[in-house]
Order: C-alpha cells, then structure tokens, then sequence
C-alpha cells in the first residue's frame, strides 16, 4: 500500500494545559524502517498518562527518566491495520488488524526494564491516522469487538494484569480495588475475578449500577469515612490500588497479616502517610507496578481472543476533538475508558 505523505494527528508542542495541543492535517506520515510496520490506527484509548506526560507531572525527565521530546504524538492504546511494511519485513503482514503493546521492547533484552519505551510518550503513539512500530510490539488480534472496544484494553488490563501477578493473586485471595470504575480499576475486578479471587469494590455510588455488570463481589462507596467498619468481616489479602491519597493509612490499615499492597499510580495524590509499624509488625509487603513482564500483553490479548475480559467503552470522541475527551476523561464521571477516533 502507498502511504499518503501527510496525516491527521493531534500534536503536543510541550508541557502545560490542553492548550499545548495543536490539530494538524497535514503532519508528516510516518514511514517503516526495514524492519518496521506502519499501522492506520482505527482507535485510541485515552489514558492518565497522556494527563500526566502533558502537564509534567512526571517530573522533567518523565516516567522513565528520560526526557520527554517535543512535538510528541501521544496515544498508547491504539489499535489498527498495518498498511505498509520495511523492506526486510514480511509483507503477509498487511491488513493484519493488530493491537499495539504500550511497553516498547528492546528486543536484545526484552526484560531489561531500563531499555522499554513507552509508545506515545518516549516515541510517537496513536494519536494520529498511522503510527510507525516494530511488529515485535505489537499482535494480530482475532476478535469480534470493534477497534473502539479493543482500544479499551491495552493500558488499562496490562496494568491490572501485571499488578495481580506481581501481588501473586490467586484463588483464596480477597482483593479490594480504590478507584474501581475507572480504566485500570476495572479491569482490576475482571482479573481478579478472572483469577479466582473475591474482589471488592470501592466507587461513587451513582457508578455503581454499571459497575455491576462486572460482578465484582462487593460494592462499597468511594471513600467509607471508616472502611474497616464498613468492610465488616471482610477479610482483605491484597489491595490493587491507582488512587492513593487521603484513602491510604486506612488501606494500609485494612489489610490481613501477610497481605500484600501493590500500586501503579497516585491519582488521588502521591503523599501518603505511613506508619511503618504496620508494615513490619503486621508482615505486609508493599509493591510498584510500572514496566510489565513482557509476557503480559501476549496474555491480555489470548484473554480478549478468548471472551474471558470483555470492554467497558465509556464514549467516543472524533481524535480532532482530543481536547474534550481529555476533558471528560479527568472530570471522571465515566465508567471504564474513553476512545478516540481518527
């Protein structure tokens, strides 16, 4: 396929407010290196990532320590059909649909956590008509669901997945996720169900009727002004937590001898306070969840081809109209995630 020269895409000329955004019709069209693809995106999920890389809540260096480069295109949950290959790239490979992985391996050492990208924050992401990757990071997707419903997944269900395997959640384990409604956290309540374990949720309570159809074992509000009478016998082994904040002494404080803490992002704030009492007199153990095994989207993906996760689409947005989704997307009034479409 020739590719046309130039694309739609939303483009981010540096830190600060929506503003920074600029809509171009006529940006550049990536082309494949020889042993690269090129992808027509078909959908992109909004993340808090595209948030926080924006306004540099990262820190200077972003989240991996690296600086971030402008003009950047963001976008991490794109899914697509590849439309051109390199030349050293097998050309069976177009009109594959596929879905894009976020972690951008180096495929010398795939597991060295200090090598990973993240596509569309360290490297151009879906936020466009076409995006450029190596097809190493990426997979053929065979399912039903539309390009919107599978740009729900990537971020949100690779975050969750890792952060249950790395508390080693199984049958037997009772899981109480913060933040439940949104991206991640709902994804958290389909992997935990999926892994056999209770699973309670914690959501506003006008979230809670399309929460529901998750199945989560539990529902409880938002912000219980004493959670651990609001739990009741509630027996809690592992807290899968995106939100922080003021919530968090009593998270701590809710959890079993032995349970394990796992986290992967602070949406409610990153200063917590900690009595280190209760970690080690209670035997807790407490983890950071951020580059992912690269296994985890190869599973998410056969889970998804499988029917066993399904998607939680909350509204789509034209990509030229990014600025309002973004803008839906941090009023969280939504359930599950946010698409946008070129």
């Amino acid at each position: 396929m020739l590719l046309p020269a130039t694309m739609k895409a939303m483009v981010l000329n540096g830190h600060g407010g929506p503003e920074r955004y600029e809509w171009h019709e006529d940006w550049p069209t990536p082309l494949p290196g020889p042993r690269e693809v090129v992808v027509k995106i078909g959908a992109c999920g909004l993340n808090a990532t595209d948030v926080n890389t924006r306004t540099g809540w990262y820190g200077k260096t972003g989240w991996s320590g690296r600086p971030v480069r402008f003009p950047l295109i963001q976008g991490a949950d794109a899914v697509g059909t590849i439309a051109a290959v390199g030349d050293r790239t097998d050309p069976s490979l177009i009109g594959k649909r596929v879905m894009i992985d976020g972690w951008q391996r180096d495929w010398k050492a795939p597991e060295d956590m200090n090598r990973a990208l993240y596509f569309g924050s360290e490297c151009d992401g879906g936020f466009a008509e076409y995006a450029r990757v190596d097809p190493r990071n990426m997979m053929i997707v065979d399912s039903p669901l539309s390009d919107a419903e599978l740009a729900t997944f990537q971020c949100s269900y690779t975050t969750a997945e890792a952060m249950l395997a790395r508390a080693d959640v199984g049958a037997g384990d009772t899981v109480l996720v913060p933040g439940a409604s949104g991206g991640v956290g709902s994804a958290l309540v389909q992997l935990g169900k999926r892994r056999g374990a209770r699973v309670i949720a914690l959501a506003s309570e006008e979230k809670h009727a399309e929460l529901s159809v998750l199945e989560p074992d539990l529902i409880l509000p938002r912000a219980p002004d004493d959670l651990r009478l609001t739990l009741g016998n509630e027996a809690v082994t592992v807290i899968a937590d995106m939100v922080a904040g003021s919530l968090w002494p009593q998270l701590i404080g809710v959890l079993e001898r032995g349970g394990r803490y796992v986290c992967s992002g602070a949406i409610g704030g990153p200063e917590v306070t900690l009595d280190l009492r209760q970690v080690y007199l209670r035997d807790l153990t407490l983890l950071g969840s951020t580059v992912i095994p690269a296994n985890i989207f190869a599973d998410v993906v056969t889970y998804i081809e499988r029917g066993e996760i399904k998607p939680l689409l909350a509204e789509t947005y034209a990509l030229r109209d990014l600025v309002k989704a973004q803008a839906a997307f941090e009023e969280k009034r939504h359930v599950g995630n946010i698409v946008v479409i070129p």
